[in-house]
């Protein structure tokens, strides 16, 4: 018999997560898991209470033309790393993995070159989770170490440092 390795055994499962998602352009799975127990899952849609893309049928993105990466600030959803990271408590996610999958709504392909975005790691590094697993095919993965994130601090530009 042969035995689905553990780290796509997780990423399966973040992949099941992300078909709750409600984004139009991108849905996102993510668990958290700590000594092979499954700490909490998310996936990205809006805020508890606020209507979803899905329900709008429209995505404010996507309407103004922005391009993957950019101007999160204006997306409705809670990313699937943050709802998970909300879902669960920074003494259980001290040493923990997130394992996260991501589809392009459009074609329903895995997104290969997927990775948290900057705020997404900075809540990462926050909660102490120590790697990030991101499923790149059905079967291949990038593993992040959140350390690198701390040394390759992402120091905003010049011209982004009034912004608030």
């Amino acid at each position: 018999m042969d035995r689905r390795d553990k780290r796509n055994y997780y990423l399966d499962i973040a992949q099941t997560v992300l078909e709750r998602g409600t984004c139009l352009r991108r849905n996102v799975g993510a668990i958290i898991v700590k000594n092979d127990v499954i700490i909490s899952t998310g996936y990205a849609g809006a805020p508890r209470g606020r209507a979803n893309c899905t329900d709008l049928g429209t995505c404010r993105r996507e309407q103004l033309g922005i391009p993957r990466g950019q101007r999160y600030e204006l997306c409705r959803s809670v990313h699937a790393e943050a709802n998970a990271i909300i879902a669960a408590s920074r003494e259980e996610m001290l040493g923990a993995t997130l394992y996260l999958a991501m589809k392009d709504v459009a074609t329903g392909e895995l997104v290969p070159d997927a990775s948290p975005c900057n705020m997404c790691r900075r809540l990462i590094i926050n909660a102490g989770i120590e790697t990030v697993v991101v499923r790149n095919t059905e079967d291949r993965y990038t593993v992040y170490p959140v350390a690198r994130w701390i040394e390759e601090d992402d120091v905003l530009p010049e011209d982004q440092l009034n912004t608030y």
